[in-house]
């Protein structure tokens, strides 16, 4: 039969058999269960176009939803080229969308103004913020962005305020304040994004009318992505299909209608912003769904890759049950490395792409997936380390990211109280109640002065030199408490008292930013470690510097006559290439961050290398794809590790990340982590022990001891592999070693290069490697033991002298 209808429609060729009896169901409800790479949007846009031509519908009667504008517009685009109709006029789109044309038709039956605004989530803080400083409600006990999700997940699950359940005071306390909100909202005629979907569904469920013109308007309903609706969109869909409230009141379902539901339950991985996988289930139930379809050939990617994805996933109950296949055969192995160190871990991925890169793969078919946005830090500085352009997708890199600009600005102003920009950036975050006004006072007043706005304060006068002044006062406190510390300790200092961690703690979505600013700690350790410094190398500006050491000459092992400035120790202090001059710890961390964040991002078209979260990956795909940091606590998240139902989503992210990869797969882990300026000691993640033997290719030997990982004493990485990779990995192991781990220790470790040895091995014209300047050769040598260095051209950064008692070079 099938084979007769695709004979007589050009629609319908080249369609394999379980898509053709997708799109041409009969009119009924139906589930197609579309696994990842299965040719889920052609089948939908298919589906609407046989509907058409076959004259079942006409181009008003079908109503398709989709969860972004892009999908909404390529299905428009598709079924443009497919059949010469007027696509525009279809009610094609997202939920939102949808729901906002709906509103317009019907403003008058919806209470609203013909003009009513849409308030982005942006719009809607400041007018949360505007009526709790109306009403006096205390922001520090109801932060605005608190009462912001609030409101959302309370429209989320279709209650008014009237509706709250009142459990105690807070809650008390909160359904009056969105009353309030909705009464302001209402009198200025606006719409937040959640009122949007509520107003639309209360409407249908009042409106009989309305509701029937529609059930009898809309004969095919189709919604893309199904797996992903909460719980209100949900409702929404079984109102204009007969189903909700309105029929459990005596309304039926108009006969000869259809919803059909396209999705995925193995890829639901989005219930952190309500999403509820269990929809799934429930709309087979409650419509009686009688026709399941599943879409299981794989057009992406090979067999090995496959057969990894469906016995990871076969380990989550309660799943609808689907295997993806492929014609295409086994293809390579899915790759597996372990490293010593995220370090390691970070360098062998460079070069691993350069391999890559040398054997013909554009760098935009080359994808680094993580579990958290904090995993990136390592692997930027080894792409911007060795050249290699990348684009951080869907978010910023690491230093743009605005909670590391917040605590940089801090330490800016640690280092050079006068620094107009970081004081501008931090004086009212957190806020402090330091409004644009009293920022205006403070600009008159600095400007007529000639001074810094810091110096500036104690001229301001009234409650905005109150404010300000206090503001100062804590930048004063902090640094009366930094001589002695480190780097690290400093940073974690600043953290802590500046109330940046406080400030993330209480943000719904603060969990990442907080992962971040731990990781800001973890960079600011490896930095000290591979510029030179000592671990705990005192991080004062020179100026102040020295008063710490002369108060405690001892602690610094300093003789407390010994002159200061260039002649210090390099642990303390260390040379700046580009000047001569010495910079302390800190000032040369800041100056390290500055440079990264400005330099080596890809251009618009440019060919770079993809780094992004798992959950920014789903719907994308590459020929290689890398995914990292597989250990138990980092993928999967601690936060899951508790919680069966925590797992089965983590799983289902790991799903989404291995069907990311077309031709090419590596999963890697590390022995050691850095996280919040501690070395731990992490277990692979029990994900591996869910994986298919036969698809997996160990690179590195499967539990082997420390020194074997990368560049160990017995049986190098580097052995197995050509080029450069060998000596890098003895780089990595070495760099990882000097970070004096302390706990657990391994067989044969790897001994690091000791500062004070005379014998450097260099010769002139040699290929070296720098950490930081990258590649370069030997133009000339001299001096000896500790006095020795080496000029060398870098090829990217050009001629440096550098100390070889302290910087860490390997030669290539």
């Amino acid at each position: 039969m099938f084979s007769e209808v695709a004979s007589s429609s050009p629609l319908l060729r080249n369609l394999n058999p379980e898509q053709l009896a997708a799109v041409t169901l009969p009119n009924t409800h139906a589930l197609i269960l579309a696994g990842a790479g299965s040719g889920k949007t052609r089948v939908l846009t298919t589906r609407i176009a046989w509907l058409l031509q076959t004259g079942q519908v006409s181009p008003g009667g079908i109503l398709a939803v989709t969860f972004t504008n892009k999908a909404a517009k390529e299905m428009m685009v598709r079924l443009s080229s497919m059949l010469p109709v007027n696509v525009r006029g279809m009610w094609i789109g997202t939920f939102h969308g949808l729901c906002n044309r709906f509103l317009r038709a019907h403003y008058k039956l919806a209470n609203l103004p013909s003009t009513f605004q849409i308030l982005d989530t942006q719009d809607q803080l400041s007018a949360i913020k505007r009526l709790c400083k109306q009403f006096n409600i205390d922001d520090e006990r109801f932060p605005p962005k608190q009462l912001m999700w609030f409101i959302a997940g309370c429209k989320e699950d279709g209650q008014r305020a009237k509706d709250v359940v009142v459990r105690d005071e807070e809650t008390r306390k909160k359904a009056e304040i969105y009353a309030l909100y909705e009464e302001q909202c209402q009198r200025e005629g606006v719409v937040d994004f959640g009122e949007l979907m509520l107003r639309s569904y209360e409407l249908l469920r009042d409106n009989a009318p309305v509701r029937e013109h529609y059930q009898r308007r809309f004969r095919h309903i189709l919604i893309d992505e199904f797996q992903d609706t909460n719980k209100l969109q949900y409702a929404w869909i079984k109102m204009l299909a007969g189903q909700g409230d309105a029929a459990a009141a005596g309304t039926h379902a108009m006969p000869g209608g259809s919803v059909v539901a396209v999705g995925d339950d193995d890829q639901s991985i989005y219930a952190f912003r309500g999403a509820r996988v269990g929809n799934m289930a429930d709309f087979v139930r409650e419509f009686d769904v009688q026709q399941q379809i599943k879409l299981e050939r794989n057009y992406r990617s090979f067999g090995n890759i496959l057969d990894s994805a469906n016995e990871l996933i076969s380990h989550n109950s309660k799943r609808l049950g689907k295997n993806l296949r492929t014609e295409a055969g086994p293809g390579e192995p899915v790759r597996v490395f372990e490293a010593t160190s995220d370090f390691a871990e970070a360098q062998w991925f460079v070069d691993e792409v350069r391999q890559l890169v040398r054997d013909g793969t554009e760098r935009k078919e080359i994808a680094l997936l993580y579990r958290s946005n904090a995993q990136s830090r390592v692997m930027e500085t080894a792409l911007f380390n060795n050249a290699i352009p990348y684009r951080v997708y869907g978010g910023l890199r690491f230093f743009e990211r605005a909670e590391i600009k917040h605590a940089l600005a801090y330490l800016r102003l640690m280092d050079n109280p006068h620094d107009d920009t970081s004081f501008m950036r931090i004086v009212n975050f957190p806020p402090r109640g330091i409004g644009m006004r009293s920022i205006e006072q403070l600009q008159d007043v600095a400007r007529a002065a000639g001074c810094s706005l810091h110096d500036a304060v104690s001229a301001v006068s009234g409650k905005a030199g109150t404010n300000l002044g206090a503001f100062v006062a804590k930048l004063d406190v902090l640094r009366e408490q930094t001589p002695g510390l480190s780097l690290r300790e400093i940073i974690e200092l600043v953290l802590q008292h500046s109330g940046l961690e406080e400030h993330y703690k209480l943000d719904k979505e603060g969990q990442d930013r907080l992962e971040n600013l731990g990781e800001l700690v973890n960079a600011a350790e490896s930095f000290v470690s591979l510029e030179g410094f000592g671990r705990d190398a005192v991080a004062l500006p020179i100026d102040e510097l020295g008063v710490a050491l002369r108060q405690s000459p001892a602690s610094q092992g300093l003789d407390p006559s010994a002159p200061l400035g260039n002649e210090l120790l390099p642990e303390l202090l260390a040379p700046n290439q580009e000047t001569g001059e010495t910079l302390s710890p800190l000032a040369a961390f800041l100056t390290h961050a500055a440079l990264e964040s400005g330099d080596n991002q890809a251009q618009a078209g440019q060919d770079a290398v993809q780094l992004m979260t798992v959950h920014s990956s789903k719907g994308l795909e590459f020929d290689c794809v890398f995914i990292s940091g597989l250990e138990d606590g980092i993928f999967p998240h601690e936060n899951s590790l508790s919680d069966a139902g925590g797992i089965e989503e983590e799983r289902r992210l790991m799903y989404v990340a291995i069907t990311r990869a077309r031709k090419r797969l590596y999963l890697t882990h590390s022995q050691t982590r850095m996280l919040h300026g501690q070395t731990r000691y992490n277990l692979k993640s029990r994900f591996f022990d869910e994986l298919p033997e036969a698809a997996l290719k160990w690179i590195t030997p499967k539990n082997r001891g420390f020194a074997q990982a990368y560049g160990g004493n017995s049986g190098t990485w580097g052995a197995s592999n050509s080029g450069a990779g060998g000596a890098r990995g003895d780089w990595a192991a070495a760099a990882f070693a000097s970070r004096k781990p302390v706990g657990e220790t391994f067989a044969n470790p790897v001994v690091p290069p000791q500062r004070n040895a005379p014998a450097h091995g260099l010769k002139t014209g040699m290929e070296v490697f720098h950490a930081k300047f990258g590649e370069g050769r030997v133009m000339m040598l001299e001096g000896s033991g500790d006095d020795a260095r080496a000029q060398i051209n870098f090829t990217r950064h050009g001629v440096k002298w550098l100390a070889l008692s302290v910087a860490k070079l390997t030669v290539v």
